[in-house]
Parts: structure tokens; sequence; C-alpha cells
């Protein structure tokens, strides 16, 4: 059981520029070698746990990226948006109870993303792995990946490499 964060950051450690946008991460081509291990590191997952913000920029992208089951994380949404019911479905608690939730349903490995959900999950201790793309662009302000914490977490570096000469992605688990 674990639960991993698979995301890009800019340089300057934000996932979002200052207008709530990604646009930025257009500027990386999608070439073979930059996109080829993230079906495999979706193998190693169970579903996803995604906060309101991100899951709406999903649907706002049109064509819907996972096969595997998508839990939102929210306290203001009432409801699934129409056609997307079959693939998401709101989840509700403190991480804790929402990683318990899920176990007990039988998700065992859970794909972690959005800024604010991944920051409260490491500020619950909850994140085994991540594996961080740094995309070369300052972005100057936006939203930021990392937030405070009540205490260090510690990680290990597995691996770190350079794809297309271009991004530099590195694997860390926790310690």
């Amino acid at each position: 059981m674990s639960n991993k964060v698979y995301i890009a950051v800019s340089l300057d450690g934000y996932i979002a520029d200052k207008d709530d946008s990604v646009d930025w991460l257009g500027m990386v081509p999608a070439t073979d070698e930059l996109t080829a291990d993230f079906p495999d590191f979706m193998e190693t997952i169970d579903c996803l746990v995604m906060g309101k913000n991100t899951f709406m920029m999903v649907v706002g992208l049109g064509e819907w990226a996972y096969e595997k089951k998508v839990f939102v994380v929210s306290s203001s949404m009432r409801s699934i948006p129409s056609g997307y019911e079959d693939r998401a479905a709101l989840i509700k608690g403190t991480p804790s109870e929402i990683v318990s939730s899920l176990h007990d349903k039988g998700y065992k490995d859970l794909y972690i993303d959005g800024g604010k959900t991944i920051q409260n999950f490491l500020d619950a201790d909850l994140i085994d792995e991540m594996i961080i793309s740094v995309v070369p662009i300052l972005l100057g302000g936006g939203k930021r990946l990392f937030g405070e914490l009540k205490d260090p977490k510690e990680f290990q570096l597995v691996e770190t490499k350079v794809l297309s000469n271009m991004l530099v992605q590195s694997h860390y688990k926790r310690k």
C-alpha cells in the first residue's frame, strides 16, 4: 500500500502560473521518451485522488486521460459533472479518512494529484513516493507544489534522469 505523486513543476516550484493555468506545460513536446513511463506508473496504482480544481482542469481538457477510477476531494461539489459519473466519484474527509475509506473499498495504491490535495496528504504524513519532473521555465508566481508543513518530511532519492534533454525527473521514496 502506498500513496504516490506524479507531477510536473516549474524550475521555481510552481504547478500553475499566476492565472491558475498550466498552459506552460505545452512547451514540453510529447516525445516518446517523455511519455513512456507514465503508463508504467499508472499500472502501479489502483485509483486517483485529486482535488476539485485539478479535476475541473482535467475535465476542461476534453479528452479523459484516465482508465482508473478518480476520487475527487471536495467539500463544495454536490455532484460529478454529467458524463463523468462512471469515471469519477466525490470523496470527503481528512486525508487519513480518505485513505482508510479507499482501502476499505479495495483501493490500496493511490495516485494523489492536485496542489492542495498533495499538500494536505504531505502534512498528514501520507505520501510514500514522489516522481517530480522539473520543466525548464521560471513562472515567477502561481500555485506552489509544496506549502508549509507541520513537520519536516524526509525522502530518499531513488533515481534522477534527464528526459529528451529537457526535463529532469526525480523519483523519491519516503525515508
